[in-house]
C-alpha cells in the first residue's frame, strides 16, 4: 500500500466530483505531489489541466473535504485503500480503461484471485437458475475459481453462497461505500465474504447506494474477473449490463440457456445468439480457458428407500418442482403419508425443498 500522506489525498481528490483518475494524474504531474495540488489555488488548478468547472468544483469542495479524517475513517472500518501503482490494486483491474483511482477493500486479495470469474443473473431465479448457479460455482470453486459477483438478491446471493459453503474464495463489488450492505438482508453474507474473501468498492465509506452506481459497479466485476457467466436474466438486465461491459473489456461472455417460454431466460438465450459460449457445466469454462478440469469427488452413497411410499414419490420426483399437491394428486397418497415421506427424503439429502413446497430430486438413488 502506498504511504499514507499520498493515499489520503488520493482518497480525498477521489471524492470530489468529476475528478477521475485521468485528472488526478494531470494533477500529479504538474506538481509533482497530490499534497501540492490539494492546496493549489485554482488559476494554478487550471494551469495544471483542469477545465475552469473542475477547477471551481475542486476548490469548493476541498474545504469540506479533509484527507485526515478520511484515513481516520477508512481505519475505523477496518478498509483498506489502493492506488493503482499499489502491487495490491487487481492487476486485471487496471487493464480496463476506466479502472477506479482508488479502490477499497474489505478483507483480501492474495494472489490467488487470479483465476476470477463473474457469476451474475436475476434477482428473481427460477428453481432451475438456483441449483444451476449451486452446481456449476460448486465446481469452479473446486477448480480453484475466485467467484466475483454484486451481493444483490437472486443468482449474485447464490453464487456467493455456494463458494463459501464449497470452501471457495468469492468477492463482492458494491455499488456504494463498504459500510453500507445493500440489500441489508445480505449483511451476515457480507460479514462471511468479507472473513474468507472479500469486498470491493470504488466508492469511499459513507456514500449510499444509488441507481447510477450499479451499472459503474459492473464493470468493476468483469474487470477484475477472466470472463463473466450469466445465469438467468431478462432481457432488460443490468446481468446483461454486465456482460456486454465484459465484451468492451475484452472478456469472456458465457451464458446458461434456459426455456424459451421464460421470461428470466430471454437475455440469456439472446446472449448465447449473439455469440456468448453456452454453458451447461464447469468443464465448458474451463475448456474456453485452457485450464484442467479437476474431477469432483462426489461421494454418492447408496439410497434404499425404507417404504414403500417413498418408492412411490422417488419414481415421481424429477428435477423439475413438483408441488406437494400435485405429488398427493399422482400418488394417490393422502397429504400426511407424502409429507412424512417428503420430510425423510430430505433429511437423507435426497430431495430438496426450493420454496413454497415445491420439491425436486437431487441425487440419483436405488429405488428397487
Amino acid at each position: 500500500m502506498a504511504n499514507n500522506d499520498e493515499l489520503k489525498y488520493w482518497i480525498a481528490l477521489s471524492r470530489i466530483p468529476g475528478i477521475g483518475k485521468a485528472k488526478i494524474s494531470y494533477l500529479k504531474k504538474h506538481f509533482g505531489n497530490l499534497a501540492d495540488a490539494w492546496k493549489a489555488p485554482e488559476g494554478e488548478l487550471r494551469y495544471a489541466g483542469l477545465d475552469s468547472q473542475s477547477a471551481s468544483a475542486f476548490v469548493c469542495a476541498r474545504s469540506e473535504i479533509s484527507p485526515e479524517d478520511e484515513l481516520s475513517n477508512l481505519e475505523r472500518h477496518k478498509i483498506k485503500a489502493f492506488m493503482p501503482e499499489d502491487e495490491d490494486y487487481p492487476a486485471r483491474l487496471k487493464e480496463i480503461h476506466d479502472y477506479p483511482p482508488v479502490l477499497y477493500v474489505k478483507g483480501e486479495l492474495p494472489a490467488e484471485d487470479e483465476f476470477c470469474l463473474a457469476v451474475v443473473g436475476t434477482r428473481r431465479p427460477s428453481s432451475y437458475g438456483c441449483r444451476v448457479t449451486e452446481e456449476i460455482v460448486s465446481a469452479l470453486v473446486q477448480n480453484k475459481a475466485t467467484i466475483v459477483s454484486g451481493l444483490a438478491r437472486g443468482i449474485d446471493s447464490i453464487a456467493h453462497r455456494s463458494a463459501l459453503e464449497n470452501g471457495g474464495r468469492t468477492i463482492a463489488v458494491f455499488a456504494c461505500g463498504l459500510d453500507i450492505v445493500y440489500p441489508a438482508e445480505n449483511s451476515h453474507l457480507a460479514c462471511s465474504i468479507a472473513e474468507k474473501g472479500a469486498l470491493v468498492s470504488e466508492y469511499p465509506p459513507g456514500v449510499r447506494p444509488r441507481a447510477g452506481n450499479f451499472p459503474l459497479r459492473n464493470r468493476i466485476m468483469s474487470g477484475m474477473s477472466r470472463g463473466v457467466l450469466v445465469i438467468e436474466a431478462r432481457e432488460k438486465s443490468g446481468a446483461l449490463i454486465t456482460a456486454f461491459q465484459a465484451l468492451e473489456q475484452d472478456r469472456e461472455v458465457f451464458a446458461v440457456p434456459g426455456s424459451i417460454f421464460s421470461p428470466g431466460s430471454k437475455g440469456t438465450n439472446r446472449l448465447i445468439q449473439e455469440g456468448a459460449k453456452l454453458i451447461d457445466k464447469c468443464s465448458d469454462i474451463m475448456e474456453e480457458f485452457n485450464l484442467t478440469t479437476v474431477p469432483r469427488q462426489v461421494a454418492l452413497e447408496e439410497f434404499v428407500p425404507t417404504n414403500e411410499n417413498e418408492v412411490i414419490l422417488l419414481k415421481q420426483l424429477t428435477y423439475e418442482p413438483s408441488h406437494i399437491d400435485e405429488i398427493c394428486r399422482l400418488s394417490n397418497l393422502d397429504v400426511s403419508q407424502v409429507s412424512s415421506a417428503l420430510a425423510m427424503l430430505e433429511i437423507n439429502g435426497r430431495i430438496k425443498q426450493v420454496g413454497n413446497m415445491n420439491y425436486v430430486l437431487i441425487d440419483k438413488v436405488k429405488i428397487g
